[in-house]
């Protein structure tokens, strides 16, 4: 049952009530998420151009696997109850919706060294090499902000695959800890046009149950 995620609920209500008594003063309780007051972090897309750096495709090295069977078959059903809870302008299946459309992909798995990307799709593996393009940064209606970086494949092959971007919250070179991926075969424009599919793709080695955590925390 911890495997599959069935009482991590449970795990961060004890989390949470740790915490509480260490950081809460006489009469405070604990409020629904105010976005309006959002932190201006970079995670949270908030940044100067002049720190955005170029970053190579090492940082997003190792095998890396789906959120969206997860969402399939019900596992995060309760991170998004716990973020209704967080957030009530959203009831959990107004969040479940969401994120099945930014989840949805039939990748189910993609590995990556320094130079290549490997896509496992429906069973089968294609494998290319790639070139980095560069960074944008994107504007986005609610004031925050978001970088992708851009990598592209000279292969007559690579199809869908031959333009890739990658969107990890994240503005200079580090290893990352899970990604957003966006990929076509028309051009990097219109890669960057997509805005409501962002498959995520978290360390093949973490369980449903850490993969959750992970999700709950970021």
């Amino acid at each position: 049952e911890l495997s599959e995620g069935g009482n991590y609920i449970k795990v961060m209500e004890q989390n949470l009530i740790a915490l509480k008594k260490t950081t809460e003063t006489e009469g405070n309780e604990i409020q629904a998420e105010d976005k309006s007051n959002e932190v201006k972090t970079v995670a949270n897309g908030y940044f100067y151009d002049a720190d955005v750096k170029n970053r190579s495709l090492s940082d997003y090295s190792g095998n890396w696997q789906s959120v969206y069977p997860l969402l399939e078959k019900g596992t995060l059903d309760q991170v998004f109850e716990l973020k209704s809870k967080l957030n009530k302008e959203m009831s959990a299946a107004d969040y479940k919706d969401y994120y099945t459309k930014g989840y949805k992909t039939d990748v189910d798995q993609i590995l990556i060294d320094d130079k290549t990307m490997s896509f496992v799709k429906n069973g089968v593996k294609e494998s290319y090499t790639y070139q980095y393009k560069g960074f944008k940064i994107l504007n986005y209606s609610k004031g925050n902000r978001g970088v992708r970086y851009l990598f592209e494949s000279n292969d007559p092959k690579a199809g869908e695959f031959k333009y890739v971007q990658f969107s990890d919250h994240n503005i200079s070179p580090v290893k990352t800890s899970h990604f957003h991926i966006f990929h076509g075969g028309e051009s990097q424009e219109k890669v960057l046009s997509e805005l409501e599919n962002w498959p995520t793709y978290y360390p093949k080695m973490l369980t449903d149950f850490e993969i959750a955590q992970e999700m709950i925390a970021h």
